[in-house]
């Protein structure tokens, strides 16, 4: 087995209580390589047509990359695998911190859990060993009385702990999966998988470091990037992912009151430069990165304590300007209780927003919601919201189906105010004013997401000279963000196929791109040095196009087809103020954009599914037999 991979994946009966470890052949980690793309592959191998998300037949997969373990800054992330409870289809979600290296270092590339316990367990992976305990004293418990009952019950602080939570049990359909309190698998209902398993928690540690086939090779990648990355410039650093609000705002696309409004009246009030200037007390960071773009903030008359972190950008858009909602304060206390329950934030608050704008149009009425007054703006009716939701009690129960499954249970036009595709809500991205996100969002495996690729303002600011991190794809012309045209969309798709293989190697797609701290040939170095393999470009590309149609055909398997690639109506009308006032996206030119689309993809156009000559090219030839009939 090449280095960087310890050629061992953990293989976990819950319903037995077996553990086994198979030992994939090379050429498997070579065609797959890691991440979604690994995981993926036995998705689509193992678990059958139709299966319930929420049940035995589902499994569960965590996946890491060669590159996780070692000392780069960016590479520390791994995905989560399985059935979406909340879309029906594939669903993975990607979280840095310090589990996934610390699997590979206690002797596993990833782990497949399947079947489900009788009663609350937990697994316990250390030094190649793995073992299934007790949790039933955990079982109900919030994030940080599991986090720290686990360090004390096994002895060690250094423990990695991923956990879900209250949510998860409670089958929310957009459960979250966390390690260490703050890294999270946020999207897809993941950790509602995890509660239905009745897995409360994995717990990794482990001491065996990761070697690099070609130790000099990688150390000259490690100090090229520790030479030319400048921490004290890097505004990721200074202002997390949240640095961007004010320019949002001002540009007309910070999504306001349920994507209604493109500018936000307090934009500055819930901006990176303020939490810097009031509620932060650190920068968190993940394994081994140096640009340590996690925040840490301290409420003390909330009750809010650095040991959650604090809210990244997309907490802040969904609990903030999509609820009407200007104190920044209690942005941070709604983003703790999203991490104590182990909720995704994103969700989360886009439901809130849903069910303020049901209650504004008359769709829900007070006596729904035991007298709240859930007007936009109204914080205590948002922080008493995800409780509800968290519990499952009252309206709570309906909001956690994700608003797809509640405006069909409302009726009454509700779904006009449902923000979501595919069933997944809508990220804090406005598609009005970053075009590509129209193709991210409708065409995603995932439903509406946001880190499919670059957005739109990357593309204006190619560089003729060729000098960008991604200069190896040919990104030298520079393409308006408005622009929907065959240039664009060629743009978009490339960009997609790099952030893809970001997921398949473990890479921070902040560290690679926007900052440009990682160009795409020190990154095939990297690769090439830690694995022995003589990769290519070409190669790691093909690399994340095989994992974007792998995920294509699931879905297609699952009864997804082109007519679920679309957009909520409301994307097709005009933002009401901002900037982009006015502005909406033309159907006709989405629907061009989209044909295209699938044509460079190689997908057909009627069914969606791939073409016999992209299967082809891409060694999926077995996938011909789920190709729909006719």
């Amino acid at each position: 087995m090449a280095s960087g991979n310890t050629g061992k994946i953990l293989r976990v009966d819950l319903a037995s209580g077996d553990i086994g470890v198979e030992e994939p052949d090379e050429m498997l980690y070579r065609r797959y390589l890691g991440g979604g793309g690994m995981g993926a592959y036995y998705l689509l191998k193992e678990v059958p047509r139709g299966a319930d998300p929420l049940g035995p037949e589902n499994k569960l997969m965590f996946m890491t990359s060669p590159l996780n373990g070692t000392p780069l800054s960016g590479v520390n992330r791994y995905s989560a695998i399985a059935k979406s409870p909340l879309t029906g289809g594939y669903g993975e979600a990607e979280a840095g911190g310090y589990w996934g290296p610390e699997l590979k270092m206690a002797g596993f590339d990833g782990i497949i859990v399947e079947g489900q316990s009788a009663e609350p367990v937990y697994l316990y992976v250390h030094d190649g060993e793995a073992e299934l305990r007790d949790a039933s004293s955990y079982w109900g418990q919030l994030a940080d009385a599991v986090q720290h009952g686990l360090e004390e019950e096994i002895g060690d602080k250094r423990i990695r702990v991923l956990q879900t939570g209250v949510a998860g049990e409670n089958l929310v359909r957009y459960a979250a999966i966390v390690n260490q309190q703050r890294h999270f698998h946020g999207r897809a209902g993941l950790g509602a998988v995890m509660g239905a398993k009745k897995l409360k928690a994995i717990v990794c540690r482990g001491k065996k470091k990761v070697e690099a086939a070609d130790d000099a090779g990688f150390k000259e990648v490690l100090g090229w990037f520790r030479e030319n990355y400048d921490r004290k410039g890097d505004g990721m650093h200074d202002l997390g992912t949240s640095r961007g609000v004010r320019a949002l705002d001002a540009d007309g696309i910070l999504p306001t009151r349920n994507f209604r409004e493109g500018s936000f009246e307090h934009a500055a009030d819930i901006s990176g430069e303020t939490m810097r200037d009031t509620i932060l007390v650190n920068r968190g960071t993940c394994h081994a990165c140096a640009v340590a773009c996690k925040r840490e903030v301290e409420v003390s008359e909330l009750g809010v304590t650095p040991e959650y972190g604090g809210p990244e950008y997309e907490t802040i858009g969904a609990h903030g300007s999509v609820l009407g909602i200007g104190n920044l304060k209690q942005i941070a206390l709604a983003n703790k209780l999203c991490a104590q329950y182990v909720l995704d934030s994103i969700s989360t608050g886009m439901v809130i927003a849903f069910a303020m704008e049901c209650y504004e149009n008359g769709i829900i009425a007070s006596e729904d919601v035991d007298g709240l007054e859930l007007n936009f703006g109204n914080e205590e009716a948002a922080i008493k919201l995800i409780d509800m939701i968290a519990r499952r009690e009252g309206i709570g129960d309906l909001l956690a189906e994700g608003v797809k499954r509640a405006a069909e249970k409302l009726g009454n036009g509700a779904d006009q105010y449902a923000m979501h595709v595919k069933g997944q809500e809508l990220p804090m991205h406005e598609p009005r004013g970053k075009r590509t996100l129209a193709l991210a969002y409708s065409t995603s495996a995932t439903g509406a997401d946001h880190m499919e690729a670059p957005h739109d303002p990357f593309f204006e600011s190619f560089d003729p000279q060729g000098t960008g991190a991604m200069s190896a794809m040919g990104f030298i012309e520079p393409v308006d963000r408005l622009d929907m045209g065959p240039k664009k969309v060629k743009a978009y798709y490339y960009a997609q196929l790099v952030w893809g293989l970001y997921d398949t190697v473990g890479m921070c797609d902040f560290v690679g791109e926007p900052i440009n701290a990682l160009p795409l040939g020190k990154l095939v170095d990297c690769v090439e040095a830690v694995t022995g393999w003589p990769v290519s470009l070409w190669e790691l590309i093909k690399v994340s196009e095989r994992a974007n149609n792998l995920k294509r055909v699931f879905n297609v398997r699952e009864g997804f087809g082109p007519a679920d690639d679309c957009l909520p109506e409301r994307m097709f009308q005009p933002l009401e103020n901002g900037a982009l006032e006015g502005v909406a996206i033309d159907r006709e030119e989405f629907a061009r954009m989209l044909e295209l689309y699938y044509d460079m993809a190689g997908w057909d156009r009627k069914s969606g599914f791939p073409s016999p000559a992209k299967l082809a090219e891409l060694d999926l030839e077995w996938l011909e037999e789920e190709r729909p009939a006719g």
